[in-house]
């Protein structure tokens, strides 16, 4: 499995990005998986930031509930996190993953960095 996370960038506090997650892999079979956001802030652990199953349900952390939204277009094979009122401490790398089994696959992440 291959996910490539994009749309990272500089934005000022307040300001909003959107973030997509594009999946591929000989078998994968996109639409039968829950697909993970997660972050990690420099010297932090990586956190989760939400997931969305197969049913579009979605789950967040407590900490960007309420500004943050997960998506995804199955056609397309992608997830997406909208991030709204971001904050200073907001910024971090975003992962997406899939878990498959036992195993975790993950994206190369993208750098979202909030700063005036």
């Amino acid at each position: 499995v291959q996910l490539q996370a994009s749309g990272g960038g500089l934005v000022q506090p307040g300001g909003s990005l959107r973030l997509s997650c594009a999946a591929s892999g000989s078998g994968f079979i996109f639409r039968f998986n829950a697909m993970d956001w997660y972050r990690q802030a420099p010297g932090t652990e990586r956190e989760f930031v939400g997931t969305i199953d197969t049913s579009h349900k979605t789950t967040y952390a407590n900490s960007v509930k309420g500004r943050f939204t997960i998506s995804r277009d199955n056609a397309a094979n992608t997830m997406y996190l909208q991030m709204n009122s971001l904050q200073v401490e907001d910024t971090a790398v975003y992962y997406c993953s899939v878990r498959l089994g036992y195993t975790n696959y993950w994206g190369q992440g993208t750098l979202v960095t909030v700063s005036s």
